[in-house]
């Protein structure tokens, strides 16, 4: 609880309603071009990713930074490097890394609430964003 009433005071720390549509759409897609490369790593993990899949995975990393900026994972965060290409089993490593920040980010902002629905106490989440 305590936690909550921190994020309540402090509304720079909480995303926008845009950051949310955006992690919505981003989420899926970042999961999707992990469980991809990762199915690469296990065939060839040393093999190098090529330049147009590099291109196409850093532009949603990208908007992912863009919305982790203010969260302490930030730092840890690097896009694939497109002049060296990375490996299949490093870029299954990047990625992880972006899929646990934009969790650590959903379970600090996606809450718990509870609600009234035909009389019973119904939980449900729900986004916490700036007003």
């Amino acid at each position: 609880m305590a936690k909550k009433n921190k994020i309540e005071k402090d509304n720079e720390s909480l995303p926008t309603k845009d950051e949310v549509k955006m992690f919505e759409i981003l989420y899926p897609m970042i999961e999707g071009d992990l469980e991809e490369i990762r199915e690469l790593s296990k065939k060839k993990q040393d093999e190098p990713l090529n330049k147009f899949k590099v291109e196409i995975i850093n532009k949603k990393l990208e908007k992912a930074k863009s919305i982790l900026k203010n969260e302490p994972t930030i730092e840890f965060l690097e896009l694939l490097d497109k002049e060296t290409l990375p490996t299949n089993s490093d870029a299954v490593l990047q990625i992880t890394q972006f899929i646990n920040a934009l969790n650590n980010f959903r379970n600090k902002f996606y809450v718990k609430k509870g609600g009234i629905d035909f009389g019973l106490d119904v939980p449900y989440h729900e986004w916490e964003t700036e007003k």
